[in-house]
This record gives structure tokens, sequence and C-alpha cells, in this order.
């Protein structure tokens, strides 16, 4: 797959070398990841970009883009496969001290897509603040890591989604997915990077609601979202947690369902956190170890981000990274 480095056009047509947009020359991908779920979709400048995406066939993606929208469908080649081309068009726009581009992006979750189609709007956030400090931490983390980075979680709020309720208050970061039946990615600027870090994040059912695919912590993601990374979620009502990789149009999983002591219930907040160790990531729940992964499909530059779903509001607070 070949992809265009001006407006990260993809192609499947390996014999093709310009981009058929602008007349770039195309460069050419790293091989396509193993079935997946689709991930989350980067920020031009200092804020987070958000997807969505459904259990359902089909995904939509908001992005920054002159008013254009795509719509395809992919031919099936047989009666048991079938392949979506993605088509991701990214034009940055830049005036005065900068706008901040947010992205959300609806994909298909856990199956094939049979049908997809994906429309791009333009949506544009206007906020250009910092994003984050950096101190040195005297945490009771277990971790040898002590130089942390806050990030200002204040800035991760779009000036609109047609995908999520997003506002922050009360020093906490507030999504509500709209459609029970997708899940929503924010994902961090290329400057919020997880790898040879600890990826630190506090989650809060606020209303001890059911859920069915979690809530919780992103990581090693491409600031694309949804197109590859790690999903580190629970569901504190029933004390579980799972662990999920995502590529363009799957999410699959490398940790199941699996119950925790660790995960307080109810509507108390539960701290998660991804120490990443280079081959491999040790995964915390409130400072107790929980499991460890092999890092084989994570992004080599991955970022932090958030991950909600089945349209209950979800509270993030305390986001940072510790290296």
């Amino acid at each position: 797959m070949k992809v265009c480095p001006r407006c990260h056009k993809t192609y499947t047509d390996d014999n093709l070398n310009f981009c058929l947009e602008d007349g770039s020359v195309l460069n050419t991908m790293n091989a396509a990841p193993p079935p997946t779920n689709p991930m989350s979709d980067p920020r031009a400048t200092g804020q987070p970009q958000g997807f969505s995406q459904p259990q359902q066939a089909g995904w939509n993606l908001q992005q920054p883009a002159p008013q254009q929208q795509y719509s395809m469908q992919p031919a099936k080649k047989s009666k048991a496969w079938v392949w979506v081309l993605l088509i991701l068009g990214a034009v940055i726009l830049v005036c005065g001290g900068g706008l901040i581009a947010a992205f959300v992006y609806v994909g298909n979750k856990a199956q094939e897509v049979a049908n997809a189609v994906a429309n791009t709007n333009y949506n544009v956030a206007t906020k250009n603040r910092n994003t984050s400090t950096t101190s040195n931490s005297n945490s009771t983390s277990s971790s040898s890591r002590t130089a942390v980075e806050d990030l200002d979680l204040s800035n991760w709020v779009p000036d609109s989604s047609k995908y999520a309720s997003i506002e922050y208050t009360d020093d906490e970061l507030l999504v509500k997915n709209n459609d029970p039946k997708y899940y929503y990615v924010l994902a961090g600027t290329d400057k919020q990077k997880t790898v040879g870090a600890d990826a630190v994040l506090t989650v809060r059912n606020v209303n001890n609601a059911d859920t069915n695919l979690g809530y919780g912590l992103v990581f090693h993601s491409m600031t694309i979202p949804l197109m590859q990374g790690y999903a580190f979620v629970i569901d504190s009502k029933k004390k579980r947690y799972r662990v999920v990789h995502h590529s363009p149009t799957k999410e699959d999983a490398v940790v199941n369902w699996t119950r925790s002591d660790a995960i307080k219930d109810g509507t108390q907040p539960n701290t998660l956190e991804a120490r990443d160790n280079g081959g491999t990531v040790d995964l915390y729940i409130n400072d107790q170890k929980v499991n460890t992964i092999d890092n084989k499909f994570g992004y080599a530059e991955g970022v932090i981000g958030i991950y909600s779903s089945s349209s209950i509001p979800v509270a993030f607070s305390n986001m940072q990274l510790r290296r």
C-alpha cells in the first residue's frame, strides 16, 4: 500500500507512483497490519483527535480538510472476503497563531467490514494553548520513572463533534459517545509519545453504568486515530479489564475480558498505566500490575489517548507521561 505524504490519501495499487489528487510522489507504507479494528486520528498541532467506531459495518471520519466529502465502498473479492479501502485526506490549515484540527473517525468494531462508507467533513478547533507541564514527581507510584509530564485535558475538547458529547469541568474531561453501538477515541499529538514512557490516565464511570466495550487508556497509537495502536480499558461495574489492538477497520483482542480485584468498583476512579519496556508493556491498575503484553503491533512513534464506549458518561483526569 502507498500513501501520499501531502494529503495522506492511500492507494492499494503498488504500481501507482504519484498521488491522483496533488501529484506528489507516493511513499510505501508498512506491510498491512493484521486484521483488527480502526484506530485513532492525530491532531494537527495541540489538540487530540477523536474517533468513534461502531460494532456494525460502516465508519465515518471527521478530519481537517477543505469542505470535501469522500465516499467509497470496496469491491467484494469473493463471498468470504471483503476489503475496505480507507481514504484519508488531511489538509492542515495554518493561519495566525495556528489552527488545531480535531479528527473524528468512526470505524467497524471486532469484525470484517462487509460494506464501508467513509465521509470526510471539515472540522477545525481554534484553541492554541500549552498542553502540558513537566516536573519531577514524588509520586507514590512504584515506577522508577520520575520525570512527569502532566497533560492538560482541557485542550482535548473539540469545537464540535457529531459522534460524542465532550466537556471539561471540575478538572475532568467528560466524554459520552452518542451511539451505544460505537466506541469513541481521542488521540494525542506527536509530542505526547508513550514510547519509552509510562502512560497514565485516571478513569471514572460517572453513573456506574453498564458497558460492553469499556473505557480507558490508549497508548502506542498513531495520531491518525484507529490506524495502529492499543487500548487498555476497564469495566468497573464488573471489575474486569481487556486490551485491544487497532488497525484499519479492525479491533482485535490482545487480552480478553479478565476479572481483577485491583479495579475499584462503582463510580470510584481507577488509574490505568501502560509502562513501555521496549519489547513489552506492563499494565497496571491502581499501581497493581495486572498483565504484560508483547509490543508486536504498537506504532513506533505512538502517542497517548482515551477510549470510551456504550454511550455512557466517562470522566478522564490526571493524564500523565512519565519518563
